[in-house]
């Protein structure tokens, strides 16, 4: 492999230890980095303040209509992945609000989140295979 590609958490121990460091595939490289883009808010990054997703100001917005917030989320990531991840192309976002009823019977209490899932298709620029990413977020305070 010419340029490996590295997975994460890099273990430093393992070079410590004559190893080398775990490698993995093209799509699973692909899903960390669109992670590290959903996970990291604007202006977070050091050296590229551009570098992120529109979630982390958003999360705690007064949702009005599910369907705009859903849109500008999709936007979001739409042109953060099109901008930094170049390794993808015909790319496809696809989220959804949903509300979910969790209730803790040693407190005897319900809640309700709203929980936002990701779709993200596209195709590989090196085969032209098709490339799925899926994930879900729980809103205010967003959680994975």
């Amino acid at each position: 492999m010419l340029n490996p590609l590295y997975s994460k958490p890099i273990r430093f121990s393992h070079i410590n230890n004559g190893q080398d460091l775990d490698k993995q595939d093209l799509g699973a490289s692909i899903s960390q980095y669109i992670e590290l883009i959903i996970f990291t808010r604007f202006g977070e990054h050091r050296y590229n303040p551009e570098f992120g997703c529109e979630i982390w100001d958003m999360d705690f917005e007064l949702i009005m209509s599910e369907t705009i917030w859903e849109e500008k989320l999709r936007q979001s990531l739409l042109r953060s992945i099109s901008k930094f991840e170049n390794r993808i192309y015909d790319i496809d976002i696809s989220v959804n609000i949903t509300e979910i009823n969790k209730f803790y019977p040693l407190r005897n209490v319900s809640e309700i989140k709203k929980k936002v899932d990701i779709t993200i298709k596209g195709k590989l620029n090196k085969t032209g295979e098709t490339y799925l990413f899926k994930t879900a977020l729980f809103l205010s305070p967003l959680s994975a």
